[in-house]
Order: C-alpha cells, then sequence, then structure tokens
C-alpha cells in the first residue's frame, strides 16, 4: 500500500514542520459483538480522531496516517475535506496548514486477527469477546488518524463507548462513566505507540503501592492485573503484584523521579505477538504467564523479568522516548539490563544473571553472527527496518554491553547518570548524545571512544587464553588473544576478570585465583596471574563482565570434558555450557561431542534455567549440527538418557518435569511412544509426575508427529480442554501428523489463506515443520520461494515475518536448499529490504548447520 511504510526522512521532515498538542480519540467498540452479515466485509468499529497541532510554516502540505478500510469525514480547520482525494488507504494528505491547526478524521477502523492494531479475540471456552491493542512500532493508525512518530508527542484523551456489562481500560485513570462510555484521564505527553485500550468481561484484581518519600510526601499508585475469566483460576495476581511492588521500590531508590504515570494496571491478553508491551500504565502481556499447569521456578522468573523490564520502561522509553527507532536500544536495551539488575537486587530471583549469562546473551551471539547484524545504535530507513531490529542485538547485546558500561564507569556514576537524563529530558525525546553527555558529566569517562567501539560496531569478539608455565607448574605468562571474524574486525575494549580452578582433595572444581585486567588489541597480559599454581581450568571472562565468545586452552576443555559439573558456582559452570555451545554452533565441536556432556553432566545441573537451555540446545544440536548418519543414533541416545534422568529425578520436582518435556521432545521408539501413551490413559506411572493438561499437550504432540495419535485422538484431547490453549494445542498437533494431505491443508491454511488468527498460524507452522519428517517437507522448498515475495506483499508484516521464518526449509540441510536460497536472493535483488534479511537470515543458519555436520562427520569417521 502506498506510504505504509514510513520513512525516516519523511518522519524527519514531519517533525521540522509540526508540534502536536494533543489528541482526542473516540473509539464505538460495541460492533465487537454480535453477528456481521456474510459478505460485508471485515468486521469494523467507528474511530473519530481530533487532533490539535501548529505549523512552523503555514501553507505547507504534511500528512496523518491511517490505516483503515473507510474514512467517513475528514475536517481541517473547520473545511471538510473531499475524502477520496485526501485519503489513498494509509495516509491522509493535509494542505495549506495554518500556524494553529485542528483535524477531525472519522473513519471505519478494522478490528484485528494479527496482533496489530486493535485486535480481536473470542473465547471458545465461553464465547465472551476480549479486545486490546498492541502498536509498537507503528500501528496505532489501524486505530485512530495519528501522526505514527515517536518524537510527536502528545497528551492523549480517550473516550470508548463498549458493550453493555464490559468494563474498559486505558493509559489515563478512568474519569467518568455515561452509561457505557467511558473516558479517561489525560495522559502526559507520550508517543502514539504507547497508547493503549483494553477492554471486554476481563477478570480484574486490584491492590495499591504506597511510597514515602525522604521530604514527607506520598505517592500512592493503584495496581490492577487482568486476564480473560477462563484463566481467573490460574491466574495467580498476589505474585504478580509482589514483584510489581518490589520493582517500583527497585527503580525509586535507584531513579530519584516517582513514577509519572499514576495508575498501574497490567493486562494478560490472548493471541499476543510479543512478550509484554510498556504502554504507561496500561502494560500488556501475553497470557501465557498465566500458568496453566506446574511449570517451573525458571518460568516465574522470566515473568518477573519480563515485568521489571517493562517497568523500567515507564523511565527508559515511555517518561523519555529516542527521536527514531535508530535508537531503540536508548529503550530496549536498557530495560533489558534494568530488569535483569533489579530481578537480581529486589526479588527472590538472585540468581539472575546466571540465566542472563546461559539464555539472553546466546540470543545476542547468534543475532551478532548474522549477516544482517547491525550496531546496536542502527541505521534504521524505514518502519519495515524498525519492526525487524527488536532483536537479540538491540535487547541481549544492548543489555550486555551496558552491563559492561557498569563495570567501566561504576555503578554510582551510571545510576546517577540515569538521574540527570530523566530529568533532564522528560517526556521529550533523545539521541545517542544525549545520555553520552549525562555519563561523561557523572563518570569523567571520555565516552564517546566507548561508544565506537561497542555501540557503533557490529560482531562479537572471541577471547582465547594462552598460557605458559615453569618447571615448577607456576604461570609464567597468561595472555588474553582476542580475534574477531573478517567480516567485523573491530577489536574492543574489554574489562574482564580471569578465574583459575583446580578441583579440591572433595572433588570440587573451584576458583582459587582471580584477576582482571583490560584487555584490549589482539593480545593482552594478565599480569595478576603471573606466578599462580598451574590451574585445571581458565575461565576467562569470568562472572561475565564483558560481552564475548569465551574460548579455552586444550587443558581447559580436557577438564570440562571430565569434571563440568564438578564447577560449584552456578555462574562460571553457565558460562561454560555457553562457551561449549559456542563452539559446536562455529563447527570447532563436533555436535555429538557436546551431546555426550549433556547426557553426562545435565543430571547434576542444579539451575532449572540452564537445564532447560541445555535440553534446548542438546535438541538443536542434534536436528541441525549432528551428522545425517548420526543422527538416529543420536537421538537414540538422547532419548535413553532424558529416560533415565526423568526416572532418577526427585518426584515432583521441577527437574522431573522439566527432564519429562525432554523425553517427550526425544521419544522415537516404539516402547518411548508406548511410555507416553501409558502416561496419557493412565496406565503407565512415574512416581511423582503429576501429567496436567499441558503436560498431556507435550506429550500428544510426539505421538501425533509419528502417526500414534490420529485426528479422533487429538479431538478427544480438546474435548478435555476446550479452551483458548487447548485450540492452540490442538492445531499444533493436527498439522504434525506424518501425512501429505496434512502437509498441504496446513500449508494452504497458512500461505493461501488468511482465514486462521496469528496465533493459530504460529501454531500451525510449528507443527508443520517436524524435524523427523524431511522427505515428507521436501516438497515445499520450490513452493517457499515461489509463494515468500506475494505473502510479503499480500500479508501484514507479522504474519510476513511468522510465514518466512518459520517455513523456510532449514530441515532440508542440503547444497540443494543452500543453491535454491542463493538463488532467489540473487533474481531477486530487488525484493524488500526486510524480506531478504529474513531470507539471508535463514540462509546463514542453514549453512552454519551445514558446516557444524561437517565437523561433526569428522569426528565419526
Amino acid at each position: 500500500m502506498p506510504g505504509e511504510n514510513l520513512s525516516r526522512d519523511e518522519a524527519r521532515q514531519r517533525a521540522e514542520l509540526l508540534s502536536v498538542d494533543g489528541y482526542e480519540v473516540a473509539l464505538d467498540l460495541r460492533s465487537a459483538v454480535g453477528e456481521v452479515p456474510e459478505g460485508s466485509g471485515p468486521r469494523t468499529f467507528r474511530s473519530v480522531t481530533t487532533i490539535r497541532f501548529r505549523a512552523t510554516r503555514p501553507g505547507m502540505r504534511t500528512f496523518a496516517d491511517l490505516l483503515a478500510p473507510a474514512v467517513t469525514a475528514v475536517t481541517l480547520n473547520g473545511e471538510k475535506l473531499d475524502t477520496a482525494a485526501v485519503f489513498d488507504g494509509s495516509r491522509i494528505t493535509l494542505d495549506g496548514l495554518a500556524a494553529e491547526n485542528v483535524l477531525v478524521v472519522d473513519a471505519q477502523c478494522a478490528y484485528s486477527r494479527t496482533g496489530e492494531g486493535l485486535h480481536r479475540f473470542v473465547d471458545p471456552e465461553d464465547g465472551e469477546v476480549y479486545l486490546y491493542t498492541q502498536y509498537e512500532p507503528a500501528d496505532a493508525r489501524r486505530v485512530f488518524a495519528t501522526f505514527e512518530q515517536p518524537d510527536l508527542k502528545a497528551p492523549f484523551r480517550l473516550e470508548v463507548t463498549a458493550p453493555e456489562g464490559w468494563t474498559v481500560w486505558s493509559n489515563g485513570a478512568e474519569e467518568s462513566r455515561d452509561g457505557e462510555t467511558w473516558r479517561f484521564a489525560e495522559t502526559k505527553p507520550i508517543s502514539t505507540y504507547i497508547t493503549a485500550v483494553v477492554a471486554g468481561p476481563y477478570h480484574y484484581r486490584t491492590d495499591r503501592y504506597t511510597r514515602t518519600f525522604d521530604d514527607g510526601t506520598t505517592l500512592e499508585i493503584p495496581l490492577g492485573a487482568m486476564c480473560r475469566k477462563g484463566l481467573a483460576r490460574h491466574f495467580d495476581a498476589d505474585d504478580i503484584f509482589l514483584v510489581t511492588k518490589q520493582g517500583l521500590d527497585f527503580f525509586h531508590d535507584h531513579f530519584d523521579y516517582p513514577y509519572p504515570f499514576g495508575k498501574y494496571d497490567q493486562a494478560f491478553v490472548p493471541e499476543y505477538n510479543i512478550g509484554a508491551m510498556e504502554n504507561p500504565g496500561c502494560v500488556t502481556f501475553r497470557e501465557e504467564f498465566v500458568f496453566r499447569g506446574k511449570v517451573t521456578q525458571a518460568a516465574y522468573e522470566r515473568r518477573a523479568n519480563v515485568i521489571l523490564h517493562e517497568m523500567a520502561h515507564m523511565w527508559f522509553g515511555d517518561l523519555v522516548t529516542m527521536q527514531w527507532w535508530d535508537d531503540l536500544w536508548l529503550k530496549e536495551s536498557f530495560a533489558d539490563f534494568m530488569g535483569s539488575f533489579s530481578l537480581v537486587e529486589a526479588t527472590r530471583f538472585t540468581n539472575g544473571w546466571v540465566t542472563f549469562a546461559n539464555n539472553r546473551k546466546s540470543w545476542a551471539y547468534r543475532a551478532d553472527q548474522l549477516p544482517s547484524t547491525h550496531p546496536i545504535t542502527a541505521d534504521i530507513r524505514d518502519l519495515e527496518d524498525a519492526k525487524l531490529n527488536f532483536d537479540g542485538i538491540t535487547y541481549a547485546k544492548g543489555a550486555s554491553v551496558l552491563k559492561q558500561l557498569v563495570a567501566y564507569v561504576g555503578r554510582d556514576a551510571f545510576m546517577e547518570g540515569a538521574r540527570r537524563y530523566f530529568k533532564r529530558h522528560e517526556y521529550g525525546n533523545t539521541r545517542l548524545g544525549d545520555l553520552l553527555s549525562v555519563l561523561e558529566e557523572t563518570s569523567g569517562r571520555d565516552m564517546a571512544t566507548w561508544s565506537q567501539s561497542w555501540l557503533q560496531t557490529a560482531g562479537v569478539n572471541s577471547l582465547t587464553p594462552v598460557v605458559t608455565y615453569d618447571a615448577g607448574d607456576r604461570i609464567t605468562q597468561l595472555a588474553v588473544v582476542q580475534e574477531a571474524a573478517e567480516s567485523h574486525p573491530e577489536l574492543r575494549p574489554h574489562r574482564v576478570a580471569v578465574g583459575l580452578y583446580r578441583r579440591t582433595p572433595a572433588g570440587e572444581l573451584l576458583r582459587y585465583a582471580r584477576a582482571e585486567a583490560d584487555v584490549a588489541g589482539p593480545r593482552t597480559v594478565v599480569e595478576g596471574l603471573t606466578g599462580a599454581e598451574k590451574p585445571e581450568l581458565i575461565l576467562v571472562n569470568d562472572e561475565d563482565l564483558t560481552y564475548c565468545k569465551i574460548r579455552f586452552d586444550e587443558g581447559s576443555l580436557a577438564t570440562l570434558r571430565a569434571h563440568l559439573d564438578d564447577i560449584t558456582d552456578p555462574l562460571a559452570r553457565a558460562l561454560c555450557w555457553s562457551a561449549l555451545w559456542n563452539l559446536t554452533r562455529d563447527g570447532l565441536m563436533p555436535a555429538r561431542d557436546f551431546i555426550a556432556m549433556v547426557l553426562r553432566f545435565a543430571g547434576r545441573e542444579s539451575d532449572i534455567g540452564v537445564l532447560q537451555m541445555l535440553h534446548a540446545w542438546a535438541r538443536s544440536a542434534l536436528v541441525h549440527y549432528a551428522a545425517p548418519q548420526w543422527r538416529e543414533e543420536g537421538g537414540r541416545l538422547l532419548a535413553e538418557g532424558a529416560l533415565r534422568e526423568l526416572r532418577l529425578a526427585e518426584p515432583g520436582s521441577q527437574h522431573q518435569l522439566t527432564w519429562a518435556r525432554f523425553f517427550a521432545t526425544t521419544a522415537t521408539s516404539a516402547a518411548d511412544l508406548r511410555l507416553l501413551q501409558g502416561l496419557l490413559e493412565d496406565t503407565a506411572k512415574i512416581d511423582g509426575l503429576d501429567v496436567d493438561q499441558e503436560l498431556r499437550w507435550a506429550f500428544l504432540e510426539p505421538l501425533a508427529s509419528h502417526g500414534v495419535a490420529d485426528e479422533s485422538a487429538i479431538a478427544a484431547e480438546l474435548s478435555r480442554d476446550d479452551t483458548a490453549s487447548g485450540k492452540r494445542h490442538q492445531v499444533r498437533c493436527l498439522a504434525a501428523r506424518p501425512s501429505a494431505a496434512v502437509k498441504d491443508q496446513a500449508w494452504a491454511a497458512v500461505v493461501e489463506s488468511d482465514a486462521l488468527s496469528n496465533a493459530l498460524v504460529e501454531a500451525t507452522i510449528s507443527g508443520f515443520a517436524q524435524a523427523g519428517q524431511r522427505e515428507l517437507l521436501a516438497p515445499y522448498t520450490s513452493k517457499y520461494f515461489d509463494a515468500i515475495e506475494r505473502v510479503w506483499a499480500e500479508r501484514s508484516i507479522q504474519i510476513a515475518m511468522d510465514v518466512v521464518k518459520g517455513l523456510f526449509p532449514g530441515l532440508q540441510d542440503n547444497a540443494g536448499t543452500l543453491a535454491a536460497t542463493d538463488a532467489w536472493l540473487s533474481s531477486h535483488p530487488d525484493a524488500p529490504p526486510a524480506l531478504r534479511r529474513l531470507v539471508l537470515e535463514a540462509r546463514d543458519d542453514l549453512a552454519r548447520a551445514l558446516r557444524g555436520q561437517a565437523c561433526d562427520a569428522g569426528a565419526g569417521a
């Protein structure tokens, strides 16, 4: 659609011309319920928007943004405009601006089924309808007329007319209600993408946060939390409120800026595309954070981290917002870092940095080695670029670099810089230099040099210890060698700790010496360890102070192969696992060796989050990096190991649950599948294992993918769990069945039709792509490349991204698929850059897998 993809240059020009004084938005959502006549087009709602704005150069032309099926009326400064002439489906042309302007747009906007704009969900359990909005980066224009860019902030007043019996929430507190029309207090100046509406018969819980400051003043924040009625019995609002209050305490302690947005509602909503969104006063989360069955502490930790991440955004992102998406990191990197920082210091999840090192940074390392890697401060040309840059670089690498920055400038200087930043730029927009200037003030450090190395260049460095010993087995020299990829040759300054470990008489692998050093250039000697006794393990980047790939000397690697589980410090152990996984992905360690270490040591892993990552990595090693001729044996070994650890785990423990889920993903033999079926039918038993509804679905999927559970068995399971969650599981299991007709049906449902909601598209793709069905999926390689350009043009960007990423034929891991990918790229040089980026990334994953398979095949030769 012309004009839908707003460019940075267009946004800059509009910001130079306009300033916005306020929005008044009235939505009539009564059309959300009831039937829509067949053939009448999309279900729509009335949206009336009044925007008051000023122009620096009267007489000039600009445009407002709106994605809507129809516009009823447009009035500019009292003059009615010809809607057919001024509205092209995505923009409203505004000619002859005055110094002060009033724009009124009356439109029919469409409810969404893709999670973009105003999403409408019908609960299959009770027929109730639920609505919520999701706008980032630029989908407020699907709900009301806007100037859709982050630096045209304004106060918002919202009025919503809703069906009878509903409740409505927005950013501001409810100000008045007249029948079914709700009016909300005017917000502070905020960007369009963080405005919000949540409406429906939600289950709602309340609480209150109170804070008394040193000057005797008191801040009271009404707290709310909501979910669908069907999830109410599972909703642990008390724990959500506990973490919320702990976070508010932490941020008030450190930011010296009272929470500025009044109330604090948190809505857990269905069919949500992302983890959460930081709408001030009305934060939205995916409802999967309401746990329907037994989960591990890692799941509660993840939810707490997300709650705190979004809360950090109230200051980093909402109060002070980036000018354009180039500086997305100014909010996301900080929120990711502050989420973990506050998690460790303010909640019961004191091992949060272990999860960060093992899980979050793994995401960053992968993203930073793709051909699409970019500096943390990225070059975002337009909205499609912006959509793709909510990635491991912007979030996890940025957070890792901030963790190092705290070590570089000092915690006190960092926090004082944040406090000045909030006060200096409150309700405004910033760029990189604005943050660097306050950090220079508070730390006295040269931030420009640091920024150039860490924020404005791409790629990840590898750090390897090189050590020599004297005749008495003492270190004569320990140096850290820094390397970079040819494509991104930057060598950076790293503040690192180097730890020396050896076994005690009791067999524990403990650190006995440590030294910090500033690594710079290709080789740095760690003077503080000269003369130390010979270690069994040298851990570069001990304590995870910097962002790098850790490598090992031969002696350390041999120690890990024999004694990794003897490392008592959970963070050090997690760092070693992460480093071994990077070696596997880089084709430097055979996949079968990594799997063997998981089988040998994972049973003793105490950190449940680390254990879950090891399971995911072992599965990925088998599917993508193991030599094809070894996969069957490797799969058998993994399944045997998983079942052994499942039986050995403490009955009823979270470790038992984790091994049960892993066993389900590895089960392929007739005996293993019989056991899963027996656990479902209650003819088999493992002491302490509660096979609740979520675990039942986890067991049913492999039965479906191996042809043991047919359509009737899946339908029977849905009858036990006829809920929204059950429907998603059913769709995934149906698509997993090993039949050509099933695959054709699943493909058509996703690629050839837009009837499915975003959540069911995701479930169908997940079921379709089964690692054990490579031969069945082979015909879809050519179909994929024939379809993706059309899909990109016709579908919303979220659905198009899901299809392009999820259906790439990565399981056809051979040279032919690589050649087909290269052929598409070479023959489509003018395809949309965001589409080409996704295909390039998938190609890189495939090429990396083939290199890993070659490494593994060499080990088996």
